[in-house]
């Protein structure tokens, strides 16, 4: 039985979405009278969002699919601060260039895939916080607005008090950051008739900030609504590789890539990750969720065309499932995997595998190359590398004019002449 009146509430709670409101019921019975508009804000610290990010997509995206009106806000203002939650050193300042450059990546790689824009009722609509925020007055903004927020509940968030715990400067520069992000609440409201944001349970002061701060300034109705950060099943933030983070943009990260992350997850992860990150119908996921044992791997490629599909589209998750069947279940080689490309008479001396390793990407640096050929998980056209100071030879080439570098079992690359 529905717990909720209205269908984005209830498709939220079934799929996992869920772990703050405001307020709940009267959220709930306002997205019940017509097209409501709702935001989460995204940093452009990068020319690509990463999977952390999905979650808050996500929920844009179903927002929109329940009729109303998603808006992504790009904290080109908010970028230049640098959001300090939950962070025990101060982000690295970036200026107008860069931050105007990460944007233009974002707008045209992360999001349109996920979320249709257009000046329809619901269409989506991209807006960026500089634009009111790079033209305040310092001194007219604290008078008009800093009597509405108080030191002591800002130092009881749970993102400032971490920090403030662990004795990690906090600067007067990054605790604006929460009163900046509350008044983006206000400001799109104002603008746009904006009456809920959300984003991932660390956020949830900043919003509330927001909600706070429409009732006290313009006596507005606004709500706030948070998920779950998703944790490994070893605590760890999910997103995180040892080669980094693993990018929504097939410019820093593959298709394949990215295909093969979501195909690598812990078993005990599939269903949620299925339900959040999949539009598969709830009875589907259901029974993917009972598979047991071997046949967990069919649900988990599952996850991975399906999540890939969404982020990158039909043909190029086709083409990363058809390169990871080719790779670790018929035992050829997939044209997609990552490769490198070098001259025949590098090979003629011979080039040190522990180059190649970190040209390919397969190691993020010659230290860890050494640490896995130590290990025993290195190898070179399936043959173990026996030594540290190894090296490929041209007559390691295959007859399709190729060497396959691997780490451990999942992980491969190609180097071409």
């Amino acid at each position: 039985m529905s717990s909720y009146k209205s269908d984005f509430l209830n498709i939220l709670e079934e799929r996992g979405f869920i772990n703050q409101c405001s307020d709940f019921e009267t959220l709930d019975a306002k997205l019940c009278e017509g097209v409501q508009s709702a935001y989460i804000g995204f940093d452009a610290t990068a020319k690509s969002l990463h999977i952390g990010n999905l979650t808050g997509i996500m929920m844009l995206h179903w927002f929109q699919k329940c009729g109303h009106r998603p808006i992504t806000l790009m904290g080109g203002g908010t970028s230049k601060i640098g959001d300090p939650s939950f962070k025990d050193e101060q982000r690295v300042l970036l200026d107008d260039t860069i931050i105007n450059e990460n944007i233009d990546h974002i707008q045209n790689t992360c999001f349109k895939q996920f979320l249709s824009y257009s000046d329809d009722p619901n269409g989506a609509l991209m807006v960026n916080n500089n634009d009111w925020l790079d033209s305040l007055s310092y001194l007219s903004f604290l008078r008009e607005y800093g009597r509405y927020f108080t030191i002591n509940r800002m130092i009881g968030f749970d993102s400032v008090k971490t920090r403030l715990e662990r004795e990690s400067p906090l600067t007067l520069l990054e605790f604006n950051y929460m009163v900046m992000q509350g008044y983006d609440f206000l400001e799109i409201n104002r603008r746009h008739g904006t009456i809920l944001q959300m984003g991932g349970s660390d956020q949830w002061g900043n919003i509330i900030n927001g909600v706070d701060l429409g009732h006290k300034s313009d006596k507005v109705k606004l709500f706030a609504l948070t998920a779950p950060l998703l944790t490994t099943p070893d605590g760890k933030k999910m997103g995180k590789t040892l080669n980094g983070a693993v990018w929504l943009n097939a410019d820093m990260l593959s298709p394949y890539d990215y295909y093969q992350y979501w195909r690598n997850i812990d078993d005990m992860m599939v269903g949620t990750l299925l339900r959040r990150f999949t539009t598969l119908p709830i009875m589907e996921i259901r029974k993917l969720e009972t598979l047991q044992g071997a046949e967990i791997n069919e649900a988990k490629k599952i996850l991975a065309f399906e999540a890939t599909r969404i982020c990158h589209g039909e043909a190029l998750a086709y083409d990363a499932a058809k390169t990871a069947s080719n790779v670790f279940e018929l035992g050829s080689i997939g044209d997609n995997l990552p490769s490198i490309q070098i001259q025949a008479d590098m090979l003629k001396s011979g080039i040190e595998v522990i180059e190649l390793m970190v040209e390919t990407g397969l190691c993020s640096s010659k230290g860890e190359a050494k640490r896995l050929i130590q290990g025993g998980g290195a190898r070179i056209n399936g043959e173990k590398v026996q030594r540290i100071d190894q090296k490929a030879y041209i007559e390691d080439l295959t007859d399709d004019g190729h060497i396959k570098l691997s780490a451990g079992k999942k992980k491969h690359a190609l180097v071409r002449v």
